[in-house]
């Protein structure tokens, strides 16, 4: 074997080295529950850990370092089934070499259908190498306290469960000596994806009632799409909104309401999956 062959050898072989120190979790969380998920998993995990998170406007055009010698943790919710268009954006904005990489959807208890076979595709296009999957129920983000779904999750023993799974990623970890040796991760969905969410004439963004606004600029300050804007009124740009309801759930006047198109997918919700989903993981 030739210097050369030698230095390439000797550098695939530290590639596929699968100590791993720490953790990094990735993910895009308008609402907060992919984040708390993520966590959930990294204490299961009992690595240190860092986060990157894809949330922030500023999230669309930063440059993120490659990740390498480290385990990651990528959350996104599901919208009608699918990663939602802007998370997938965002993630491909961050590259990865032979990561291996723990994939979780978070749904507000309806299906999340194709969700976590579409992470898996984009995740191994990045770089990484998929090592388990999970769907995690996450209040829905059309959820009110008069008509919810799913209200209040993740809650203790999801966290719990996320924390089980966590543990249960690092055994399987600790038998495989390399990225090369991880095994192809079986996911449930379909290729090609179902449809995702449909653009719409109709007005879909969530609305302020003014009589009740303080003009505090929290809902600005929390849409990940600066769809938002404070002045004398607060207007909504429909053509970036993604109808997360960050700023609903944030406001702390209660001016800030869904559409009425909104609101009655909050009441189909309430009447056909109010029935207690639990979370669903994949080694």
């Amino acid at each position: 074997m030739g210097q050369v062959e030698s230095d390439k050898y000797f550098e695939k072989y530290l590639a596929y080295d699968m100590e791993i120190n720490s953790v990094r979790l990735v993910y895009f969380s308008p609402t907060g529950t992919s984040k708390r998920v993520a966590e959930a998993i990294a204490k299961g995990i009992q690595l240190s850990c860092e986060h990157v998170d894809l949330t922030p406007p500023t999230a669309r055009t930063r440059e993120f370092e490659r990740l390498s010698d480290e385990l990651a943790v990528i959350a996104a919710p599901v919208y009608a089934g699918r990663i939602p268009s802007e998370a997938v954006y965002r993630l491909r904005r961050i590259s990865a070499n032979d990561t291996p990489a723990v994939l979780v959807a978070v749904y507000g208890n309806r299906l999340y259908e194709d969700a976590l076979v579409e992470l898996q595709d984009l995740t191994i296009e990045l770089g990484f190498r998929p090592v388990a999957g999970g769907a995690f129920i996450g209040e829905h983000s059309y959820s009110t306290a008069e008509v919810p779904t799913a209200h209040g999750r993740p809650d203790a023993d999801d966290v719990e469960k996320a924390m089980e799974f966590g543990r249960k990623v690092m055994e399987k970890l600790s038998g495989i000596s390399g990225p090369e040796d991880i095994p192809p991760l079986e996911l449930p969905g379909n290729r090609p994806y179902r449809e995702g969410m449909r653009d719409t004439s109709e007005l879909v963004e969530p609305v302020t009632r003014e009589e009740l606004c303080v003009k505090c600029g929290k809902c600005a300050e929390v849409c990940p799409t600066s769809s938002i804007t404070v002045n004398d009124l607060v207007t909504t740009k429909a053509d970036t909104c993604i109808w997360c309801c960050a700023c609903v759930k944030n406001c702390p006047s209660g001016a800030r309401v869904m559409s009425p198109i909104l609101q009655k997918a909050s009441r189909w919700l309430n009447t056909d999956y109010s029935e207690r989903r639990e979370p669903e993981t994949y080694l």
